[in-house]
């Protein structure tokens, strides 16, 4: 059974990029299981506290997770055209300390998607994420990129997809990113 772990870098209740993520799930094929967390509980990273208390639980448990898992998904929102804060911060903090970062990320197949009631979906947020996915050491899948515009139509008000054409590509994406993660798992 392959293992993927989705993260929402919204801290939103109604969330469009954990809708999306929970769409994903739904799409899965039987021998994939696509877990769905949110980065609530991760405290803004402070090198003091770091020194001081060392990494915080909520931070080990993220990271355990992750190297617990065949593949990440990010399903990033899009602020004043960049990466989220709190979604960044979450990053910073598993890369800490430095020493983790080969066993967090390194070689960890990772995709982005992302959701947003704008017209342009989640493309420049999506462009920001590359040189951080990259430096981190991460194995990006750029067979397929999923920027789901126009959120506000395509879930409706409990966060079901109802947009078909949305649904398709979505499934799509989850059938093309299980392949690519599949081609690199080791046994």
């Amino acid at each position: 059974m392959m293992k993927i772990l989705a993260i929402s870098g919204s801290l939103r209740a109604k969330s469009y990029n954990t809708s999306l993520l929970r769409a994903a799930q739904s799409l899965a094929e039987p021998d994939t299981t696509i877990i769905v967390i949110t980065v609530h509980g991760i405290p803004l990273y402070d090198g003091d506290l770091e020194q001081r208390e060392g990494i915080p639980q909520s931070v080990n448990d993220l990271k355990a997770r992750i190297i617990a898992s065949d593949g990440l998904i990010l399903a990033t929102p899009e602020y004043n055209n960049g990466i989220p804060g709190v979604f960044k911060n979450a990053i910073d903090w598993l890369s800490r300390p430095a020493a983790d970062i080969p066993r967090v990320f390194g070689n960890r197949p990772v995709a982005v998607i992302g959701a947003s009631p704008g017209g342009f979906g989640t493309i420049l947020a999506q462009n920001g994420w590359l040189p951080v996915l990259r430096t981190l050491g991460a194995r990006q899948w750029a067979g397929g990129r999923l920027l789901v515009s126009r959120a506000n139509q395509v879930f409706d008000e409990h966060g079901a997809m109802t947009d078909e054409l949305a649904r398709k590509q979505l499934l799509e994406f989850v059938r093309g990113f299980a392949q690519f993660v599949r081609s690199g798992r080791v046994g």
